[in-house]
């Protein structure tokens, strides 16, 4: 055939002549050519492969795209599976520039041609497609040499990349001897509050036990992957698979240490990791984005990262971001997600499968030549998966880059795309070569393989004891163990040839020129400038600028944080602003104003702490990010603080300008704007300060702990509480290295820096007699005061009340930049060396009491389990008990009762847009039968299982959801099970106490608890949970495994024997083929016993989907394509498609992957017919509505045999019986906290401690007695961070509650909040009780027992009760934890502020209401009036106002009627000079100058009482109306 014939085949037009095209430019054949290739991903996989390394420029003109598709597909096929040298040109050296496509218009013309006729782009595509399916052991894939033109133009392109100096990159990797080691803790007794109890034990035990032991993750293992090859590896959960891709992705640091030698093209991995890390990629298996960028700014970001510097064409960077993202977005279906935020588990974004399909677009985008995927499949629909396969296929094709990939459920379609696999049981390799003899080599060995079960599914079932089947007569000539399998492979030949190819290819690499060529192409790469030995491609300046670019996306994303920071900046500058309104200017007024600006500098002190849980919320982002070699972290950390600046200096505007002048400051330009300063600096500052403790501690428990005893030792030593001359010297150094001192300094002096503080009523004698004498005979009650003198000096009054000097305001200024530096320099450089934390695997912890025996056998299974998330490798015979007991103990679970629903519509309001999730879905479950429920990503079926299951609380949902032809009921809830695809437990019980749990709640009380726990221990034996059985639950990394995990969420609903539907969704997502298999068939025996089943399921192979007998499939859009039977071999399912225009189903083929396949399910696919329309027209539609209009009649009619009673309650148990079971359980969690209860206790010590070694020994001076109401208000502030922490744990349970077992009516949700309210006093009380000696005893005041034991009466127990049922109330109100940590800390800083500290009471204007109103206002006055009752005051001579008297008068002669009349004594009342005046002589009369006497103390008492009650009973009340009543009407919708 001629090229002419070639390029008009298919094409309706006439070719033209050249001249006829010699004015069209290749972008407008670009153009046409994308419209040519629509749908074919094929093509869009390799133009994506092609771009992702970097090779032609970002402009993609389709004649560049294909022209380096064509010279990489040329280079793979002269691939002959030995290392090439990678700067090798594939074409000759005699080839001439001057046929260069820019230089030779003859050339422009015929790409031109080629590449504006549709036939040429689509007899291309059909290459591409074989690129994505072809392997390294195929034959070469040949191009007709008749279709010159199109050869021509492919070696043309590929010529132009390299005539421009493109280095090429690829890798290969040869391993030997690789192994791993981590820290032996996989099992242990789980702590409790008894180690706490019992201290000096436990510190003498971890003393003993502080070298913990090594233990071997990996053993010693080889292979070899080509350049161009992919290997997948499997393995059962545990068996090392992450471990194995952590290792070879370089990615070591949580192991203590690796041994063996990998190299990659000869380079050892040591140089690797230090030369070249950007070519080792290792994709995790859980996604961790920014949730509030979109898909869009999330894609930019990383291609953006690794654009290289040197482009084809020398197109821009912006062209080369674009064209790469629409490439990526398009291979992986992401392209209408553009403007969707990314989200995560509790922000919304895009689904779940979009999300994965989002970190696969990233890690591609880092451009490696060795990827290492972990699970990447996981979340992924069958048809999306393979999809993802082939785009990794078509990249390794392109690239020549190498791709090793676990898959846990990997099809006979994905099986086949890989060149090699690699088998690991329990940390050892079993097996290492090429697929196509995988099966052989272990069929040889003496197993045998299942009819219809997958080749992957075969591999991992040999690791599985239960799972392999040997051939008759080799039961006991196989191996049995993983050392047994470990030997015959060693032993095996396989193992001997590639061993030698290993020693072949390491000796025909020439490690220098590889790296002089990798070296040659980083530098290409790199921007100018870069340094020679960064692993990034950018500058540090440019991923500076990157990042701010995208810490300002951040911000606008989550605009909703931003504005409730600037928003509640303004209440409170409001609030407290007319609080100090026109604070006087006089010596009245001084202490007022100091307050002003010491709350100033408070305020955004506090808010700096809120950035630590934004550190760690974004630290496996940055960890993962950094390993992709995308920035520096600490370019991440510098940043932020530009990100911040704006946000935080508008928020201080609003704040200062507001505050300022409703506060009666100074009114000059300058006083302003130093104030201004010293505030943006020192929030600077302190913002700095947090963020670093933030990164120099691995847990949030840790840093917050920090975080608290740093704020309250910068609160007090701020100079404001105590003054510098009253500090102990033991505390006093604290001032010189606290920032806020030297802020405070500046701003307080420079605010009364040249102000005369009038006397005004502080002037002593006045009044009366008094009016008309000299001010000469007088002086100011106030320090800083002179005789004779009518004003106070403010510069003063700073010197001898504070030693502040004006003097020192710049040099602060330059100090508090000097913090600020710091500060930040340590947290620059945390962020960027500090390593992760060691590990060693799962831990599973059992409570304490567990039998010696079990932990012993659990810990010689765990001996080898793996660095996984999650996995860990188990003696499980779930599947052998499953199939011989099951029958027998689910023998009376069968029913009458059928669920039908019918003509389903669910929409919601997104945006004010009506979009609909479920379109007219209908169908039925009968008793005994086994429904999946199945559909591409984002189709609808998590959807419509919370719909029928009446678990949504948004949105509008009609049709009819029927049992037995009637409406559900009240008892609809607990009649049914729920195991949901988050596998959602108390992370404190142990799994006999969840399964015991649900038992009691959720049966009726008819049935004796004795017989709910045999049930218990039956499905414990059934599900094979009995060795782990009193494991507590923990968390990821902590406790059960993911296998562990979902027996467990599917044995929490069986115990509760649900009579009417057992709902699951996803129960296989995550596990391995064996125990996905061991799932499907325990739902099958529950299906034989007479259970009614609908299940999700995303990835099923042929062999499970044949164990259901129903299928409903859905597309986009929630429209229904089939449902009915699915017929032995999947007859009746597949005989429909084919009816309807499906193509025929192979023989080998998954008929799941067939179904998804034919209805256009995928990432990229797409088909011409509307199956919805052909379901709804088809004669199975007809029969399916048929079928449930005669089950409405003939159900009807049936008559349940449950008892009305329950069909009508709403819970199975009687309230005081779900109240004593929820407290049980609620006491076990606390106690089984020590690391929350050891906080707590901190948390109360610590300020304990502190604050009474402060004000050691109270002074009877007038500053003792100000001590004291500082003291007694120090008190109550530090229950801030207590509350913080309640609120914390209260809000997991919350969730657990509402997100499961409120969907069950389990309890009532009343049950929960008494519980955690009740079960946290104790804890309190105690730790209270040692804050009290710690701050008490040491003031050295009164220690009878009327004023000691009142002041623990009012704050060990009353005051706990109050700020617990406070903390509750206000978290249980909060629609999540970050919201309650603002609403608290705002309705704290408003209640404190008027408790007449901070301003007094006379000054308080119209907010004296609110005096009265705040619960502090009384918990500060009793504590005061205990401290200061009967206490006799001895002014200071600072203290004392000296005035003169008359000339022959005594002082008492002539201020005794002052003194008389008002309070305070005469220091020298016989002398005729220099009077000596102090405003108070007791501590009684102190008291009434704050508006409180010793009388209100049992006022206040019954007061707050008051307010305990209130906060229980608003707290029950608010949250029926803001979370039940809520949901009640969202249901009813």
């Amino acid at each position: 055939m001629s090229a002419n014939e070639f390029f008009q085949t298919g094409d309706n037009s006439e070719y033209k002549p050249a001249e006829e095209n010699k004015k069209v430019e290749p972008e407008n054949g670009a153009a046409t050519a994308q419209e040519g290739e629509t749908g074919d991903r094929g093509l869009i996989g390799s133009i994506a492969g092609a771009v992702i390394g970097g090779d032609l420029g970002s402009d993609l003109s389709d004649g560049n795209r294909f022209g380096s598709i064509a010279g990489d597909m040329e280079e793979a096929e002269k691939y002959n599976g030995s290392a090439k040298k990678p700067s090798e040109s594939p074409l000759s050296d005699s080839d001439s520039l001057e046929h260069d496509f820019v230089a030779d218009p003859h050339v422009r013309h015929e790409a031109t041609r080629i590449m504006t006729n549709l036939a040429a782009v689509e007899r291309l595509a059909s290459y591409t497609k074989q690129l994505s399916h072809h392997t390294t052991r195929d034959q070469p894939i040949v191009i007709n040499p008749e279709d010159f033109s199109l050869q021509f133009i492919l070696s043309l392109f590929v010529k132009r990349a390299y005539s421009q100096g493109i280095q090429l990159r690829s890798s290969s990797v040869a391993f030997t001897d690789v192994a791993a080691y981590g820290i032996d803790e996989s099992v242990s007794f789980a702590s409790t509050v008894g180690n706490i109890l019992n201290l000096p034990s436990t510190i003498i035990e971890q003393i003993k036990n502080r070298r913990t032991p090594e233990r071997k993750i990996l053993h010693e293992m080889a292979g070899l992957a080509h350049s161009g090859e992919m290997v997948l590896v499997l393995g059962r959960p545990g068996a090392g698979c992450s471990s194995f891709l952590k290792t070879i992705g370089g990615e070591i640091s949580l192991f203590t240490h690796t041994s063996g030698n990998v190299l990659y093209d000869g380079i050892p991995q040591a140089d690797m990791l230090r030369d070249f890390k950007s070519d080792l990629i290792y994709n995790p298996e859980l996604e961790n984005h920014f949730p509030h960028l979109t898909v869009d700014q999330t894609l930019r970001f990383a291609i953006a990262c690794k654009t290289p510097e040197l482009r084809v064409n020398n197109v821009s960077r912006e062209k080369f971001i674009t064209a790469m993202r629409d490439l990526l977005a398009t291979v992986f279906g992401l392209r209408h997600t553009y403007n969707t935020k990314v989200g995560n588990d509790l922000v919304r974004g895009v689904s779940g499968g979009e999300r994965k399909r989002v970190s696969i677009a990233e890690a591609l985008a880092a451009r490696g030549s060795v990827y290492c995927w972990d699970n990447a499949t996981r979340g992924l629909d069958a048809s999306t998966a393979l999809e993802f396969a082939q785009a990794i296929r078509t990249s390794t094709n392109l690239l020549k880059s190498v791709a090793f990939v676990t898959a846990y459920q990997a099809s006979e379609l994905i099986y086949e795309l890989f060149d090699k696999a690699m088998v690991l049981y329990a940390g050892r390799q079993v097996y290492y070569g090429p697929v196509t003899e995988a099966k052989k080599y272990f069929e040889d060995m003496g197993f045998q393989c299942p009819p219809r079960q997958s080749t992957a599914e075969f591999l991992t079932a040999i690791t599985d004891p239960i799972g392999r089947f040997a051939k008759p007569g080799y039961e006991k000539r196989v191996p049995h163990t993983a050392e047994e399998f470990e030997r015959y492979w060693q032993e095996s030949r396989n193992y001997a040839k590639l061993t030698g190819d290993i020693a072949v290819h390491n000796a025909n690499i020439n490690a220098d020129e590889v790296k002089r060529v990798l070296h040659a192409a980083q530098k290409q790469e790199k921007m100018k400038h870069n340094r020679a030995k960064s692993q990034f491609t950018l500058t540090y300046l440019a991923q500076l600028r990157l990042l701010t670019v995208r810490g300002f996306q951040r911000n606008w994303g989550d605009k909703a944080y931003t504005i409730t920071q600037v928003a509640a900046a303004i209440i409170q500058s409001l609030i407290t602003g007319s609080l100090y309104w026109k604070t006087p200017e006089g010596t009245s007024g001084a202490f007022s104003r100091s307050g002003v600006l010491f709350f100033a500098c408070l305020y955004f002190a506090f808010m700096g702490i809120a950035e630590m849980a934004n550190c760690f919320a974004k630290r496996p982002i940055i960890q993962k990010q950094k390993s992709y070699s995308f920035y520096h972290p600490s370019a991440e950390a510098f940043s932020s603080v530009l990100t911040d600046f704006p946000t935080n200096l508008i928020t201080i505007i609003f704040f200062a300008i507001i505050y300022y002048f409703l506060t009666n400051l100074a009114v000059d330009a300058a006083k302003f704007f130093i104030f201004l300063l010293f505030i943006v600096v020192s929030t600077l500052t302190m913002s700095s300060f947090f963020q670093m403790v933030a990164e120099f501690n691995q847990t949030f428990a840790g840093a917050n702990a920090v975080a608290g005893c740093s704020i309250l030792m910068t609160l007090m030593y701020t100079s404001f509480m105590i003054q510098k001359p009253s500090m102990h010297p033991w505390f006093k150094w604290i001032t010189y290295i606290n920032p806020l001192f030297y802020a405070f300094e500046s701003i307080i002096t420079n605010e009364f820096h040249d102000r005369k503080l009038d006397c005004g009523s502080s002037l002593v004698p006045s009044g009366g007699e008094y009016t008309n004498t000299s001010s000469a005979y007088k002086s100011c009650a106030f320090k800083g005061s002179v005789a004779g003198q009518s004003w106070v000096s403010g510069d003063t009054y700073m010197e001898v009340n504070y030693q502040y000097s004006y003097s020192h305001v710049w040099r602060n200024l330059g100090i508090l930049i000097g913090f600020w530096i710091f500060f930040t320099s340590l947290q620059i450089l945390a962020t960027e060396y500090k390593s992760s934390m060691k590990g060693g695997g799962d831990r599973l912890m059992f409570k304490k009491g567990t039998s010696k025996d079990t932990v012993m056998i659990m810990s010689a299974t765990k001996k080898t389990s793996d660095v996984e998330n999650g996995e860990i490798a188990m003696f499980d015979n779930a599947p052998q008990r499953i199939s011989t007991g099951a029958r027998k103990v689910f023998e009376d679970l069968g029913g009458e009762d059928v669920f039908m629903w019918q003509n389903v519509d669910y929409v919601i309001d997104i945006k004010g847009e009506k979009r609909k999730l479920l379109d007219s879905v209908q169908g039925y479950v009968k008793p005994g039968t086994l429904t999946a429920l199945m559909g591409e990503s984002g189709a609808g079926k998590t959807t419509l299982l919370n719909v029928l299951s009446q678990r949504v609380d948004m949105g509008v949902i009609t049709g009819d959801m029927l049992v037995n032809g009637k409406p559900i009921d009240n008892s609809f809830q607990r009649r049914t099970g729920y195991v949901q695809q988050q596998d959602l437990h108390v992370s404190e019980s142990t799994v006999r106490e969840s399964l015991r749990f649900s038992a009691k709640l959720r049966r009726p009380t008819s049935v004796s608890d004795e017989e709910k726990f045999d049930y218990v221990e039956r499905i414990i034996e059934i599900l094979g949970m009995t060795n782990y059985a009193d494991a507590i639950v923990g968390d990821v990394g902590y406790g059960l495994n993911v296998e562990q995990r979902k027996k467990l969420s599917i044995g929490v609903e069986l115990v509760a024997k649900p009579s009417l539907l057992l709902f699951l969704d996803e129960p296989t997502s995550g596990l391995d083929s064996q125990s996905a298999w061991a799932i499907v068939k325990l739902m099958r025996d529950l299906a034989y016993a007479g259970q009614a089943i609908l299940c999700t399921i995303h990835q099923p192979s042929a062999t499970l989907f044949e164990e259901f007998d129903r299928l409903l499939l859905l597309k986009k859009g929630g429209q229904t394509v089939y449902f009915g039977d699915i017929g032995k071999h999947s007859h009746a399912l597949l005989d429909y498609f084919e009816r309807n225009g499906a193509r025929k189903c192979g023989h080998s083929e998954n008929p799941a992957e067939y179904i998804l396949e034919s209805i256009g399910a995928g990432a990229t696919a797409s088909v011409h017919e509307d199956w919805f329309d052909k379901w709804v027209s088809s004669p199975e539609y007809a029969d399916t509505t048929e079928t449930i209009s005669k089950l409405i009649q003939e159900t009807s009619q049936i008559v349940s045999q449950t008892p009305t009673e329950q069909l009508n309650s709403t819970y199975a148990a009687p309230y005081l019986v779900q109240l004593r079971t929820v407290l049980g359980r609620t006491m076990t969690q606390f106690w089984r906290s020590p690391n929350y209860i050891m906080s707590k206790l901190v948390l109360m010590i610590f300020p304990g401690l502190f604050i009474g070694f402060t004000f050691w020994a109270l002074k009877n001076t007038l500053t003792g007695m100000q001590n004291a109401v500082f003291v007694a208000f120090l008190s109550v502030v530090t229950s801030t961070p207590l509350i913080n922490q309640i609120q914390g744990r209260a809000y997991a349970s919350r969730e657990l509650f509402e997100v499961r077992e409120s969907k069950s009516n389990t309890y009532h949700w009343s049950t929960l909040l008494l519980s955690q309210f009740i079960t946290e006093l104790p804890y309190c009380i105690i730790g209270s009780t040692v804050f009290f000696c710690c701050l008490y005893f040491p003031l050295r005041i009164n220690n009878s027992a009327l004023f000691a034991g009142n002041y623990f009466l009012n704050y060990s127990i009353l005051f706990q009760l109050y700020y617990v049922s406070f903390g509750l109330l206000v978290i249980y109100i909060s629609p999540d934890l970050p919201s309650a940590n603002v609403i608290s800390a705002l309705c704290f800083t408003f209640m404190i502020s008027f408790c007449g500290v901070m301003q007094p009471f006379k000054l308080m204007g119209w907010w004296k209401w609110m005096y009265h109103v705040s619960p502090y206002t009384y918990f500060v006055a009793s504590f005061v009036m205990l401290v200061l009752r009967d206490r006799k005051v001895n002014c200071s001579s600072v203290e004392m106002a000296y005035f003169n008297p008359p000339d022959g008068q005594t002082c008492q002669e002539y201020a005794g009627i002052y003194v008389t009349n008002n309070s305070g004594y005469l220091s020298n009342p016989d002398a005729t000079s220099n009077c000596g005046y102090c405003s108070y002589k007791s501590g009684d009369e102190y008291l009434k100058s704050i508006n409180t006497n010793f009388g209100q103390l049992w006022r206040n008492f019954g007061l707050l009482w008051v307010y305990i009650f209130f906060n229980i009973f608003a707290m029950v009340l608010t949250y029926w109306l803001f979370r039940v009543k809520k949901f009640s009407f969202g249901k009813k919708a």
